[in-house]
């Protein structure tokens, strides 16, 4: 794999227990995993109907470097915006890559 490819530094979170402002526990809250470099390629944009209002679907996939640490669980953040991961897809035959379908969240 092209190292020179992976030129966007995102930062992967995941659900875990934080504290609020007043040190009290926030169990549904998002922490920090792993910062890593990626390549992030917007595939499409998609417009459906929630709740009687159109809106717009962002869809994406995002190359990191071969780890199995990653899963459907989390989600990706990369200059303010928030893209959730819909599947982590590794290359298992050379184990360079994984890429993560993902969707940005409006």
């Amino acid at each position: 794999m092209d190292s020179g490819s992976l030129n966007k530094r995102i930062q992967i979170e995941k659900r875990g227990p934080a504290v609020d402002d007043w040190g009290q526990p926030a169990p549904e809250s998002w922490v920090p995993h792993i910062k890593l470099w990626a390549n992030i390629q917007h595939l499409n944009g998609v417009q459906t109907i929630k709740a009687d209002a159109p809106t717009s679907v962002l869809r994406a996939s995002i190359r990191i470097r071969y780890r199995t640490d990653i899963d459907a669980d989390m989600r990706v953040v990369f200059k303010g915006k928030v893209y959730d991961i819909k599947a982590a897809v590794p290359d298992e035959v050379k184990r360079e890559h994984v890429d993560l379908v993902c969707e940005v969240l409006p």
